[in-house]
């Protein structure tokens, strides 16, 4: 069992609204665009956490029939590490193998990716493993079951790069030519940046789809 997790429960207050229902051009939007990568690249299961006003994001992935279990965050102010904590409480008596964990904010990950992670993992068994091109990480990072105790005991102020510094010597890099696993999509202006146009023009054109075609159905 290989599930991940998508850390959805921000407030977006750079973007200015909420980046999981962002639109992407070409068809989907950032959460079901991630969703269905994970799936493709062989998770046994995806879960959203979202925060306590996340009823737009329940509403939107039930008309799509999308496979994401939700877990809602009750105070996502306490940092994302606490959304991780809120699906693992969740995910414990199921004892995972392990998991991977991706902010909503970098939704253009290749599958590709996400199976070379899990392909080093297997190999590996690292504590460990993350994308990495020219020295940089990104995501999605993906923790073997003997970390996931420590993550669900560690300081949620302090975040999850404590347990990673923890088990440096043991983690595995996966050298990737993939932008998507380091485009962080915070701000309109990283939106304009990464998809070559403003989220006006994309949402013009993800309301200009045909009726009954949901967006990321081709």
């Amino acid at each position: 069992m290989l599930p991940a997790v998508i850390l959805a429960a921000g407030f977006s207050t750079r973007m200015g609204r909420d980046k999981a229902r962002l639109p992407i051009p070409g068809g989907g939007w950032f959460l079901s665009r991630l969703s269905k990568t994970f799936l493709e690249a062989g998770c046994s299961e995806v879960i959203a956490v979202v925060g306590p006003l996340g009823d737009e994001i329940h509403a939107a992935a039930a008309r799509e029939r999308l496979p994401v279990r939700f877990v809602v965050n009750p105070d996502p102010s306490r940092g994302q590490l606490s959304s991780l904590q809120e699906a693992l409480a969740v995910l414990a008596a199921h004892e995972p193998s392990g998991l991977l964990m991706s902010p909503v904010d970098q939704p253009i990950v290749r599958a590709a990716t996400v199976r070379r992670v899990i392909e080093e993992w297997t190999r590996s068994a690292a504590p460990v493993v993350r994308p990495a091109h020219g020295g940089q990480h990104g995501h999605p990072v993906l923790f073997d079951a003997r970390v996931l105790g420590e993550l669900r005991r560690a300081d949620p102020a302090v975040g999850a790069r404590t347990i990673v510094r923890a088990h440096a010597d043991e983690a595995r890099d996966v050298e990737v030519d993939d932008p998507g696993a380091f485009e962080d999509v915070d701000t309109p202006e990283d939106y304009r940046r990464v998809f070559g146009m403003d989220l006006a023009e994309a949402d013009a054109l993800a309301t200009s789809r045909p009726a009954g075609r949901p967006p990321g159905r081709r």
